[in-house]
């Protein structure tokens, strides 16, 4: 399995990106209902999960840093997961990795917010 994320870039306070992270070698069917989900990593400081969101899409969990201004979804027939992000804030920055399952992780996206 194979994760590559996307969408990461620089910008200001008070903007939006969307991440995608497309996973390959994975059919996420009845035989593999995975949660996915997205964690970040700032300079200098721990990995912190950020969102999951289970197989069918409908639970969805969120750090409290990031409710109500993250989104995360995904389309299980593009075996993708996103990560809408507004309302960023310059603590937002880091980089930005998605899993599938806790077990598969891709190489990270940059996402650097100024203020």
């Amino acid at each position: 399995v194979q994760l590559q994320a996307s969408g990461g870039g620089l910008v200001q306070a008070g903007g939006s990106l969307r991440l995608s992270c497309f996973a390959s070698g994975i059919t996420f069917d009845t035989r593999n209902q995975y949660a996915m989900g997205w964690f970040r990593q700032a300079p200098g400081k721990d990995r912190e999960f950020v969102a999951a969101i289970g197989w069918s899409g409908i639970s969805t969990l969120y750090a409290d840093s990031v409710k109500g201004r993250f989104t995360i979804s995904r389309n299980n027939a593009e075996n993708t997961v996103y990560l809408q992000m507004n309302s960023l804030i310059p603590e937002d920055t880091a980089v930005y990795y998605c899993d599938v399952g806790a077990t598969y992780w891709g190489q990270g996206t940059l996402v650097t917010v100024s203020s």
